[in-house]
């Protein structure tokens, strides 16, 4: 079946895209939120990120991100996200192979720094709908208080159209060893001006992170223009870790 999209639709759901590839690992804030840190879990190590967003204005997204740490040059997490899009009414379905590698190691009162990036793909057509990559910053304050800052690029290749990207976030665990961290964050587009213009407009995340289980995360979180849609959204996720096998 051919689906006819509006050049609006595309933009928005490539920004939107944009935005999913800024995120990428566990260890980090993860899951539904875009901000990055520097760090990666071991080798062996797999997880499965999923989420669902819903906002004000009927969009919806429904993503999962399993993911794994194999040694290559370096360390280095591979996933493959699938996301199901619906933006103005229409549906999407895209494949992001998605790859991060740490370069420093964070440490408490020292920055570390990583890679990371991917390519979307659109599963109807096959086409490649967007490319990124991003450098993630992390300053550990201490144990649980940590500062991350992303930098990057993004190129929309439905329009032709190429980005740098930005984002800064804080994790706070708020009681040590606590099942709690609030997490907040903005980021964003800078680029050409495209309708709708709330696409490069800052986007912005806040949330609470719930760990039961050394190796569960639930998420509640609200979010402000996450896709560069100027609408208000509400995401519950789960995120699941698996250790590396013991030798």
């Amino acid at each position: 079946m051919y689906v006819a999209f509006s050049s609006t639709t595309i933009t928005v759901a490539a920004a939107f895209a944009a935005a999913m590839l800024l995120s990428s690992d566990a260890s980090a804030a993860g899951g539904a939120f875009a901000v990055d840190d520097a760090g990666i879990e071991d080798v062996g190590a797999c997880k499965v990120e999923s989420w669902i967003s819903l906002a004000s204005n009927t969009d919806l997204a429904a993503v999962t991100t399993p993911a794994c740490v194999v040694p290559l040059f370096l360390p280095t997490e591979i996933g493959l996200q699938a996301a199901r899009v619906r933006t103005d009414g229409e549906w999407s379905t895209g494949l992001t192979p998605k790859f991060k590698t740490t370069l420093v190691k964070p440490e408490v009162g020292k920055f570390g720094v990583a890679i990371a990036g991917g390519g979307t793909f659109d599963v109807l057509t096959g086409e490649n709908t967007g490319t990124s990559i991003n450098i993630p910053l992390t300053y550990m304050v201490s144990e649980t208080f940590k500062l991350n800052v992303n930098g990057g690029w993004s190129y929309d290749r439905a329009n032709a159209l190429h980005y740098a990207t930005y984002g800064a976030a804080f994790e706070w665990i708020p009681v040590k060893d606590g099942p709690v961290t609030l997490i907040a964050e903005v980021f964003g587009l800078v680029g050409e001006r495209t309708d709708p213009r709330s696409i490069i407009e800052p986007r912005f995340q806040a949330g609470i992170r719930i760990t039961p289980l050394e190796t569960v995360d639930l998420d509640l979180i609200y979010g402000r223009n996450i896709a560069g849609e100027n609408a208000n959204w509400v995401t519950v996720g789960l995120n699941v870790r698996f250790p590396p096998a013991k030798k």
